[in-house]
C-alpha cells in the first residue's frame, strides 16, 4: 500500500517536472528564439487603411483652354488616430476662434440658422435635410429646433457650461457634419478647405493644443472664369445621405465630392479619379507606429469640349448687351420687358456646338452663397434656357414647311399664292398675315415672312405631313446633347389632347407658321437650321470632342460626327429656300437692318428668318433668330431667343457679333450700341 503510494507520488511528480519544464522551455522560446516577433505583435494593436484621393480630371475648351482645373489648396483635416474623442468639441471651438479671426468659414451643412434666433433653413433642398435630421437624432416631425439642438447637446456631450447659444450650435453643427460624413480611422474629417497661408500658420503655431488636427495638401477645383458657361461645366459638391446609398455601390464615401451638374455630372465617371490606398499601424494602446502608401492614386480623365471658350464669353456678353438695350431703349411691348434669353452657335458640318449661352445666368464662385436669391429669382437664372428652355418657333418654322411643300410636290419654287392680307379657307377661322403682298412665291415668302403663303402649303400638306418633316429636322427629338435637355414637342391632335386642348381645324394654319402647340429648344432651333445649311443632313448635337488621361497623351473616348437624318433633295428645295433666307437678310428682308451690308463689307453672305411667335399668355412675343454662314458654304449656325424681345429681328445683332468674331472681324464683343 505505502509502495503504491510511493510510486504515485513519484509519478504526479515527474508529470508536474515535465509541465514545468514545458513552460520554461516556452517561455525561453518566447523570449529568446521568438521575442522579437512576439513583442512587435503586442505593439501592433491593428492596421487600418485609410484612402489617398485620387486629383479630378479636368475640363478644357476645344482649343485646350483650360476651364475647370485643379490647384493645391491647403485643408484642415481631422485624424481620429491621433485626436482623443473627449477633446473632439474642445478643439473645434479652438479651431472656429481661429477662422473667424482670418475671416474664414468651415464647413457646417446643418439646416439651421448660424445665429440666433436659431431656425430651421427655407427651401426645397433643406426641407429634405431636416427630415433626415430629424431621423438622424430619432426625434419625431413636429420637433422644434431647440430640440434638435438639445438632442445634439445630449449625443455629442457637449459640456454647456460657459458655452453661448451660438458656440453650442456650432460645436453641433461640426459634429453632426462629421457623423454624416462617417468619420473614423479609415476616413478622415475635412474641417475646412481651401484655407489662407495665414490661417495655416496659425492652425500649425496651435499644433501642440489642436491635437488630432493637420494641414492636408489637397487637390481644389477651380474655374477659370466663375462666369464663363456655368450651365454647361456644372459643379461639385459634398455627398449628401440621401445619395449615398446608391453612391456606396460605386465606391464612394460620405467624404467624397461629385459632380452635382453640368459635365461635372454628366462625365462624373471620367472626371472622378481613382483613389489610392494607405496603411496605418496601430499599437496595442492606440498609437500610430507607421503610415506606408500601398496603392498610389490615379487621378481622373480630362474632358475637352467643343466650345470655344472666347467664342462663348462673344456669345454670352453679346446676349446680354441686346436684352439690355431693349429693356432701356423698347417701350413696353416692343422689346422693352425683354428680360432672358438663349444664343447657340454650331459647326454645321460635325454638329459640334460652339457656343451655348443663357442669360441670366450665374457666377461658379458664389453660387453657393447666392443659390436661394437664384432659385427664387423670377427670371430663373439657374434655368439652361438652351437646352432646356422651350419657346414656340414662330415664323423660324416657316423654311421647314417650305421644305415639305417642296419636296412633297405641292409647291415649286416658281409656285406662287395670292396674299391679300387675309386666309379665308375656313368660313369660322381667317387669319391675317402682317401685310398685303399680292401674288408671291416662296423665296419672297421667306425675305418678308409672309403669313398667307405658309397657311396655304401647310393646309395642302396636312399636319402629318408638316410633322414628318418637322421630325426630319429634330422637332420634338434628343439633339444628341451630354447634358440635360428638353425634347419639346410638335402640334398635333395627340399633343393637343396631352395638353387638356381640343384639336381645332385652324391648328394647321397656325402650326405652318410656327405657332399652335409646337415647342423648342434654341439648340434645336440651331440644329434645325444648321441641317438646312448642310442641305438636308441633320447631325446629332454633341459638346464633348473627347475624353483623354490626365496628362492629355493618350485618347480614352472620342465623339465622331454621327449623321441623325437627311432629306434626299430631288427637287433642289434646299437651292429655293437657301436664296429666301439670303433675301431675308438683304436690305428688303426682314433683318436687313443688321446684315443688309454684311456681304458688301465682309464678303459674306448671310442666310436667316425671323420669328415673332405669341406666348400662350399672348400677353407678350418673344423673338426667334436662326441664320447660317456663309450663305454658299456654310460653316456656323445660330439660334437666337429672347423672351419678350417681340420682334425677330431683335436677336439678329447677337448673331452678327457671333458671326464678327468667328470670321476675325473683331477680337472682342462689339463696343457699339446694340440696335
Amino acid at each position: 500500500m505505502r509502495y503504491n503510494l510511493k510510486v504515485r507520488i513519484g509519478i504526479l511528480t515527474g508529470v508536474v517536472a515535465l509541465i514545468f519544464g514545458f513552460f520554461i522551455f516556452r517561455l525561453m522560446q518566447m523570449q529568446i528564439v521568438h521575442g522579437a516577433e512576439y513583442a512587435s505583435e503586442a505593439m501592433a494593436g491593428s492596421v487600418t487603411k485609410q484612402t489617398v484621393k485620387a486629383a479630378r480630371g479636368e475640363i478644357v475648351d476645344r482649343n485646350g483652354k483650360p476651364l475647370a482645373v485643379n490647384k493645391i489648396g491647403f485643408d484642415i483635416v481631422f485624424y481620429k488616430e491621433y485626436m482623443p474623442s473627449e477633446k473632439e468639441n474642445e478643439v473645434i471651438l479652438s479651431l472656429v476662434k481661429v477662422l473667424n479671426g482670418t475671416g474664414e468659414e468651415w464647413i457646417d451643412n446643418l439646416p439651421i440658422s448660424k445665429t440666433e434666433p436659431f431656425e430651421f433653413l427655407s427651401g426645397e433642398e433643406n426641407e429634405s435635410r431636416i427630415k433626415h435630421l430629424k431621423e438622424d437624432l430619432r426625434l419625431n416631425v413636429y420637433a422644434t429646433v431647440q430640440n434638435v439642438i438639445d438632442a445634439m447637446v445630449s449625443i455629442y456631450e457637449i459640456d454647456t457650461e460657459g458655452l453661448t447659444p451660438q458656440e453650442i450650435r456650432i460645436i453641433a453643427g461640426v459634429r453632426y457634419e462629421m457623423a454624416q460624413k462617417d468619420y473614423s480611422i479609415p476616413n478622415p474629417y475635412t474641417f475646412a478647405s481651401n484655407i489662407s497661408t495665414d490661417t495655416v500658420a496659425r492652425i500649425k503655431e496651435n499644433n501642440v493644443s489642436l491635437p488630432g488636427v493637420d494641414i492636408s495638401e489637397n487637390p481644389i477645383r477651380e474655374y477659370v472664369n466663375w462666369n464663363l458657361a456655368p450651365h454647361v461645366i456644372g459643379q461639385i459638391g459634398p455627398i449628401y445621405k440621401e445619395e449615398y446609398d446608391e453612391l456606396k455601390e460605386k465606391g464612394y464615401q460620405m467624404n467624397d465630392s461629385v459632380g452635382k451638374s453640368g459635365i461635372e455630372q454628366a462625365f462624373e465617371e471620367y472626371l472622378r479619379g481613382k483613389d489610392g490606398e494607405k496603411e496605418i499601424t496601430l499599437n496595442s494602446s492606440g498609437e500610430v507606429i507607421d503610415v506606408e502608401e500601398t496603392v498610389a492614386p490615379v487621378p481622373g480623365n480630362t474632358v475637352q469640349l467643343t466650345i470655344d471658350s472666347d467664342l462663348q464669353k462673344v456669345a454670352q456678353d453679346s446676349l446680354e448687351k441686346q436684352i439690355k438695350y431693349l429693356r432701356e431703349n423698347e417701350p413696353s411691348g416692343e422689346g422693352g420687358d425683354a428680360d432672358s434669353g438663349a444664343a447657340v452657335a454650331i459647326d454645321v458640318k460635325t454638329g459640334e456646338i460652339l457656343a451655348l449661352a443663357t442669360y441670366p445666368s450665374y457666377d461658379l464662385e458664389t453660387y453657393k452663397n447666392d443659390y436661394e436669391k437664384l432659385r427664387t429669382d423670377k427670371r430663373s437664372p439657374l434655368l439652361n434656357r438652351a437646352v432646356q428652355g422651350l419657346y414656340a418657333p414662330g415664323s423660324c418654322f416657316k423654311p421647314i414647311v417650305a421644305t415639305a411643300g417642296l419636296m412633297e410636290g405641292k409647291i415649286t419654287p416658281s409656285h406662287q399664292v395670292f396674299c391679300g392680307g387675309t386666309y379665308r379657307v375656313f368660313d369660322a377661322y381667317q387669319p391675317h398675315c402682317m401685310h398685303t403682298h399680292g401674288y408671291i412665291n416662296v423665296i419672297n415668302a421667306l425675305r418678308v415672312s409672309c403669313n398667307i403663303f405658309f397657311y396655304d402649303t401647310g393646309y395642302n400638306l396636312g399636319i402629318d405631313k408638316v410633322n414628318q418633316y418637322a421630325a426630319g429636322y429634330g422637332v420634338g427629338l434628343p439633339t444628341g446633347i451630354e447634358l440635360p435637355e428638353s425634347t419639346g414637342y410638335m402640334a398635333s391632335p395627340e399633343t393637343a389632347e396631352m395638353l387638356g386642348q381640343k384639336w381645332e381645324e385652324g391648328d394647321i394654319l397656325q402650326a405652318s407658321i410656327g405657332q399652335s402647340y409646337t415647342m423648342i429648344s434654341p439648340l434645336q432651333l440651331a440644329n434645325y437650321v444648321a441641317t438646312i445649311a448642310n442641305r438636308g443632313k441633320r447631325m446629332e448635337s454633341h459638346i464633348v470632342k473627347q475624353i483623354t488621361n490626365y496628362e492629355e497623351d493618350e485618347t480614352v473616348k472620342k465623339t465622331e460626327p454621327v449623321v441623325a437624318h437627311e432629306f434626299k433633295d430631288t427637287v433642289g428645295a434646299y437651292d429655293a429656300i437657301t436664296e429666301g433666307m439670303i433675301e431675308a437678310s438683304s436690305y428688303s428682308g426682314t433683318s436687313g437692318a443688321t446684315f443688309g451690308s454684311y456681304y458688301a463689307e465682309h464678303g459674306i453672305k448671310i442666310a436667316s428668318k425671323t420669328g415673332t411667335p405669341e406666348t400662350n399668355s399672348e400677353a407678350y412675343q418673344n423673338s426667334t433668330y436662326i441664320t447660317f454662314a456663309p450663305a454658299d458654304k456654310p460653316e456656323i449656325a445660330v439660334a437666337v431667343v429672347i423672351e419678350k424681345g417681340w420682334h425677330g429681328y431683335t436677336g439678329a445683332p447677337v448673331a452678327k457679333d457671333i458671326y464678327d468674331y468667328y470670321f476675325g472681324f473683331t477680337k472682342e464683343p462689339a463696343d457699339s450700341e446694340a440696335q
